[in-house]
C-alpha cells in the first residue's frame, strides 16, 4: 500500500468536491432537513433529545451516499481519465481507497455543523453524553457503509444516473431489509436482522457499543471497496 498515492487521489477528490456546486448543494439540503426536524422535535414538542437528528441522518443517507459517489467512478470510466490512472504506478485498491476516503471526509464536515445541535439541547437539558458519542459514531460507521456500497456500483457502470439508481437500490435494501422480518420465518428473521444497517446502528445509537455491531460495520465497509477494487482490476486485463 502506498499512502502517497492514497493520499494524492483523496485530496484530488476532495477539492474536486468543493471546487462544484454538488457538494454544495448536498450539504445545504442535508442540513436544512436537520435543522427542521430538529427545531420542530425541540421548540413545537419540547423533546430535548438528538435523537430525530440521528434516525433522520440515517434515512437522508439513502439519497446523499448514492448522489456523492455517482460520479467518481463512473465519469472517469466514461471520460477515459481511468485508463489513464490506472497505467501509472498506483494500485486499483488505491484509487478506491483514495475516493472512498474523500467521501467519507465530506460526509464528516457534513455532519460537524449539527455539534450546534448538541450545545442547544445541552445548555437547556440533560444529555447523556455516551448516547450522543454512540449516535455519532453509529452515524459515521453507517455513512462509511453506504458510501463504500455506492462507490462499489459506481464502479459497474459509465452512467452516473445508473450509478445513482444501483447505488439507492443497495443501499435501501439494507436499511430497510429488517422492516420485512414479520413476514420471514424465524430461521430466517435472525440472519436478515444481522445484515441490516438499521438494526446495528440502533444498538450503537444507544450509546452500547458490541463488537459484533463493529464487526458487521467493518466487514461491510471493506467487502464492497474490495469489490470495486476487483472491478477495475478486471478492466485493466479486459
Amino acid at each position: 500500500m502506498n499512502w502517497s498515492n492514497v493520499k494524492t487521489i483523496f485530496l484530488k477528490e476532495l477539492r474536486s468536491f468543493f471546487n462544484s456546486p454538488v457538494a454544495y448543494v448536498v450539504i445545504v439540503v442535508y442540513l436544512v432537513f436537520l435543522g427542521y426536524l430538529f427545531t420542530n422535535n425541540l421548540f413545537l414538542y419540547g423533546q430535548s433529545t438528538l435523537r430525530p437528528v440521528f434516525d433522520t441522518s440515517e434515512f437522508l443517507l439513502l439519497f446523499f451516499a448514492p448522489a456523492i459517489t455517482m460520479r467518481l467512478i463512473s465519469e472517469e470510466k466514461k471520460s477515459g481519465t481511468l485508463e489513464l490512472l490506472v497505467t501509472k504506478p498506483v494500485r486499483e485498491y488505491e484509487i478506491i481507497l483514495g475516493k472512498f476516503l474523500s467521501a467519507w471526509a465530506l460526509f464528516f464536515f457534513t455532519m460537524l455543523p449539527t455539534l450546534c445541535y448538541y450545545f442547544t439541547v445541552a445548555s437547556i437539558g440533560d444529555l447523556d453524553l455516551g448516547v450522543v458519542a454512540g449516535g455519532y459514531i453509529g452515524l459515521l460507521l453507517l455513512g462509511a457503509v453506504f458510501l463504500s456500497v455506492s462507490l462499489f456500483c459506481s464502479s459497474l457502470t459509465e452512467n452516473q444516473i445508473n450509478a445513482v439508481i444501483v447505488s439507492f437500490a443497495f443501499v435501501f435494501a439494507l436499511y430497510f431489509i429488517d422492516k420485512v422480518l414479520i413476514y420471514l420465518p424465524s430461521s430466517l428473521a435472525s440472519v436478515f436482522e444481522f445484515i441490516s444497517v438499521d438494526y446495528h446502528f440502533s444498538n450503537i445509537a444507544r450509546g452500547v457499543i458490541d463488537s459484533r455491531d463493529i464487526i458487521y460495520y467493518v466487514s461491510s465497509i471493506i467487502f464492497p471497496l474490495y469489490m470495486g477494487t476487483v472491478v477495475l482490476e478486471k478492466r485493466r486485463w479486459s
